[in-house]
């Protein structure tokens, strides 16, 4: 059963219905989410099959759009708990955790295999030891390039390992020699250029210290900080120019023109760069570069979760749910309906699409840790400052020390040491 929540009211009035007539019948776990309709079609459709294997149980789903949903979720998780609530990994769901409201699943986790099954999202699914969440979404963010640039600046394409740090950048000089951007990016939003930041520092220093620097636990003038822009610094030439003075989309056109070789962007771009013009012939992707030798390669791929709440009234079928949810079956059905990538390795996707089947490989043997993007690894004051930060380093590296003071700065008012 599906029903819709939109705003305070409606939400009130969803969560006082009351189910007693058919919990006489069957066993009802309570669920809310914020789904579109094409995920909400796929979560119908994914209760369906729960439901036709466990017919004792009805599972009720109350959806909301985004912002109600967002505005909503910390009252309706103290006042009147569903059973299962949607939200997101790593550090989004930690003040949650903290807080008490998301419950423990790590029994799901043992019971399932599913540290080895869901291997690439343990990290972002633990705090303090015990797993929170059950990801079962997520699209990869990478290096996507174009095959036409590279022959135009008569640059080697890159092998199937992607390419080392050291070949990207001496490529940069090829491609800037013929006059063609290495990497495009548009930051008038802010946001893209969060995306090689994150690159940068899970390749020079790993998972854990991005997601310590994003949670305002590292200064931003500790050494391994400063080392991030130091590799930040060798790329800064090969950006374009005016990359402040536009959008991502205006990146798009830039990329699709053969103006630039590189963009670093999450999958949802496809789509745009094949409405410019281009095809599976002319469009690569390849994973970040490794920097730091030895540095376990991590990757960002925003992921979506379902959580149990810990005033959940029926929490042993909501573990079962949440157990099919985490099944490669389920995952692969799901994912295969939205167009976005299963966090289950023994998962399916579509094999005629070559970006789903590359990014399903980088997630899912990414041994480093799955991070869910600056802006949602921080909290939203912390990230912006942190944005801001990035942008004006790409149009002005000179100030480094006056971005990183200010940044500090921003982190000793914002988590007061």
């Amino acid at each position: 059963m599906v029903r819709y929540a939109k705003g305070a009211a409606a939400m009130t009035a969803a969560l006082l219905l009351s189910t007693a007539a058919v919990a006489q019948e069957k066993r009802v776990v309570t669920w809310n989410a914020d789904y579109d309709p094409i995920p909400l079609a796929a979560a119908e459709a994914l209760i369906a099959d729960f439901e036709a294997a466990n017919p004792e149980i009805d599972v009720q789903l109350t959806n909301f759009d985004h912002e109600a949903y967002k505005n909503a979720i910390r009252n309706f998780l103290t006042a009147d708990p569903p059973d299962l609530a949607n939200w997101y990994a790593a550090n989004r769901m930690r003040p949650f955790v903290e807080a008490g409201l998301f419950a423990d699943i790590s029994d799901v986790w043992a019971n399932n295999g599913l540290n080895e099954s869901l291997a690439s999202s343990v990290l972002s699914s633990t705090i303090d030891g015990k797993q929170y969440a059950v990801p079962y979404t997520y699209y990869q963010w990478g290096i996507y390039y174009n095959r036409d640039a590279y022959k135009a600046a008569g640059v080697d394409l890159p092998g199937e390992g992607g390419v080392t740090w050291e070949q990207f950048l001496a490529n940069c000089e090829k491609f800037k020699a013929a006059e063609i951007d290495c990497v495009t990016t548009g930051s008038s939003a802010l946001w893209p250029v969060a995306g090689i930041f994150d690159y940068l520092s899970l390749r020079t220093n790993g998972y854990q210290f991005h997601s310590d620097l994003a949670a305002g636990k590292i200064s931003w003038t500790s050494p391994e900080t400063r080392a991030v822009f130091a590799e930040f610094a060798k790329l800064q030439p090969y950006v374009t120019a005016n990359h402040a003075a536009i959008d991502w989309q205006d990146a798009a056109a830039i990329f699709v023109q053969n103006k630039a070789a590189h963009y670093v962007m999450g999958n949802f771009a496809v789509g745009v760069f094949k409405e410019g013009g281009m095809t599976n012939d002319n469009l690569g992707f390849m994973v970040f570069p490794e920097i730091t030798a030895g540095v376990a390669r991590a990757e960002e791929a925003p992921t979506d979760t379902i959580h149990l709440t810990s005033g959940a009234k029926n929490p042993d079928d909501a573990k079962a749910f949440l157990a099919y949810v985490a099944s490669a079956e389920a995952q692969s059905k799901w994912n295969a309906a939205v167009g976005q990538l299963p966090t289950n390795k023994d998962a399916t996707v579509d094999p005629a699409d070559p970006f789903l089947t590359a990014g399903f490989q980088a997630l899912s043997t990414a041994t480093g840790g799955i991070a869910q993007f600056w802006d949602r690894d921080a909290d939203a004051e912390y990230a912006k400052a942190g944005m801001e930060g990035f942008q004006q380093f790409l149009v002005q590296p000179d100030q480094l020390e006056a971005i990183l003071e200010r940044l500090e700065q921003t982190r000793l008012r914002l988590y007061p040491q």
